[in-house]
């Protein structure tokens, strides 16, 4: 049979949902899927911030609990660490871990894609590229 007589659509072979629990794409929607995680990865990665009110402020729309529920659940799935300092006040400053760092990429092929596919969100309203607005190209995975 010659395949390329067939759409793609008719050539896929759809998994069995006992199949689709251990799906790779999947499984890091549930690390990083849940709503504010990535701009919270976003924020901490480009702009460096490491403390809450610094998140609060900068996370758009975001509220004091779901900040403190999504930075717990980072913690837990080992893309944040908590550093607590036994100061007065005492200071607490959330810092990645190589596995928080490892989603970069992810990060970076989001935002060419927006660039790419929604112009309409920059200020002039054109077409940029990541390189254009980053200053080199994204990195792929």
């Amino acid at each position: 049979m010659n395949e390329d007589k067939y759409p793609v659509t008719e050539r896929l072979v759809f998994a069995a949902p006992s199949e689709i629990k251990s799906c790779p794409v999947g499984n890091t929607f549930r690390i990083i899927g849940k709503k504010f995680t990535v701009l919270i990865l976003r924020n901490m990665i480009y702009q460096k911030e490491k403390h809450f009110n610094e998140l609060l402020r900068s996370v758009e729309e975001i509220n004091s609990n779901t900040l403190a529920t999504r930075l717990r659940e980072m913690e837990k799935n080992k893309l944040i660490e908590r550093k607590i300092y036994h100061e007065t006040p005492v200071r607490i400053e959330y810092h990645l871990t190589k596995k928080g760092k490892d989603l970069l990429p992810i990060l970076e092929q989001m935002s060419a894609f927006s660039m790419k596919h929604a112009p309409e969100i920059f200020v002039n309203g054109k077409t940029s590229s990541f390189q254009k607005v980053c200053g080199r190209d994204p990195l792929s995975l």
